[in-house]
C-alpha cells in the first residue's frame, strides 16, 4: 500500500473510531481529541514514504510535530481530553435540533467531513512527495513564516487562558469580573486572532507543496481551503453564542477584526 492508501486506512479508521464513540459517550468532540495527533501521522507517513531522506518533507513534519504538540498541550490544560470535555457549541446546537438531525449532523459533518479535512490539509506533503526538488531559500523562509505563526496562536492562546483563570477566579470569590470577554492584547487587533494564525499555518504548509512542485496551481489546495472555510463558519455560530450572552459584544465586533489583525476601528473604547 503506498503512503495515501495507508493515510485514507488511517482516516477510515478514525471515522469509525470517533463516530462510534460520539455514540456510545454521548460525547462528540472525540474528532477535536484527535484533532492535533491525526496530522502528525498523515505527513509522518509522507515522510516516511521518502524514508525521512528528504529535507522538505522533515522540515514539514518538524513543524506539523511543534503544532501538533503545541495544539494538545493547550486542549489538555483546558479540560478537553477529560470526561465532560465536549465542546460547548454542540450543547447548544442539540437545543436547536430534533435528536435524529443532529445524529446525522453528528455523522455527516462532525465525523465524515472533519476528519476528511484533517487528511485534506496535510495532502500537500503528498505533492511534496511526488515532486522532490532541492531545498531552497523559500523552504527557509517558509519555515520562519509558519514558527512566526505558531508563535502568534501561542501568545494569543496564553492571553485568552491566562484572562478565563483570572474570570473564574473572579466569579468564584462571588464578584463580577471587570470584563466578561478577552479584548486586550492580540484580541484588541482580532477578536479571533488564534483563528487567524491557525488557518494561516495550514496555509504555509500548502505553500510547501507549492514550492516542490514549482507552481501554486496545486489541486492540495482545497485542504487550506475547506479549513478557511469551516472556521468562518465556526466564527459566525461562536459569535453568535457570544452576543447573546454579553450584550457589550456587539460594540466588540463593531470596533474590532473579526480574523485578520488590524488597528481597531473608531467606536467604543478599548480596554488597553
Amino acid at each position: 500500500m503506498d503512503a495515501l492508501g495507508i493515510c485514507f486506512t488511517v482516516c477510515g479508521g478514525m471515522c469509525l473510531a470517533t463516530w462510534l464513540l460520539s455514540v456510545v459517550t454521548k460525547e462528540y468532540s472525540w474528532i477535536d481529541r484527535i484533532w492535533s495527533v491525526v496530522p502528525v501521522v498523515y505527513v509522518a507517513v509522507f515522510a516516511g514514504a521518502a524514508g525521512f531522506a528528504d529535507a522538505r518533507l522533515d522540515l514539514m513534519l518538524a513543524l506539523v510535530f511543534l503544532w501538533g504538540a503545541r495544539l494538545t498541550f493547550n486542549f489538555a490544560r483546558r479540560g478537553g481530553y477529560a470526561p465532560g470535555g465536549e465542546d460547548y457549541r454542540w450543547a447548544v446546537l442539540r437545543e436547536r435540533m430534533k435528536p435524529w438531525q443532529f445524529q446525522v449532523f453528528n455523522l455527516g459533518f462532525i465525523t465524515v467531513y472533519q476528519n476528511l479535512l484533517l487528511l485534506l490539509i496535510t495532502l500537500p506533503a503528498l505533492t511534496a512527495l511526488d515532486h522532490r526538488s532541492p531545498f531552497g531559500t523559500l523552504d527557509t523562509v517558509a519555515g520562519a513564516v509558519f514558527l512566526a505563526l505558531l508563535a502568534g496562536e501561542t501568545i494569543a492562546d496564553q492571553q485568552q487562558w491566562t484572562f478565563q483563570r483570572g474570570k473564574h477566579a473572579e466569579l468564584a470569590a462571588g464578584r463580577q469580573p471587570r470584563e466578561r470577554f478577552v479584548r486586550t492584547g492580540l484580541f484588541r487587533y482580532s477578536r479571533h486572532p488564534n483563528f487567524f494564525f491557525e488557518q494561516a499555518q495550514w496555509w504555509v504548509v500548502f505553500l510547501f507543496g507549492a514550492i516542490a512542485a514549482g507552481s501554486v496551481l496545486q489541486w492540495t489546495v482545497l485542504g487550506a481551503v475547506l479549513l478557511t472555510l469551516l472556521f468562518i463558519g465556526s466564527t459566525r455560530f461562536t459569535e453568535s453564542i457570544s452576543e447573546s450572552r454579553y450584550p457589550e459584544y456587539a460594540d466588540y465586533r463593531r470596533t474590532t477584526s473579526a480574523i485578520i489583525p488590524w488597528p481597531p476601528r473608531h467606536g467604543t473604547p478599548l480596554p488597553g
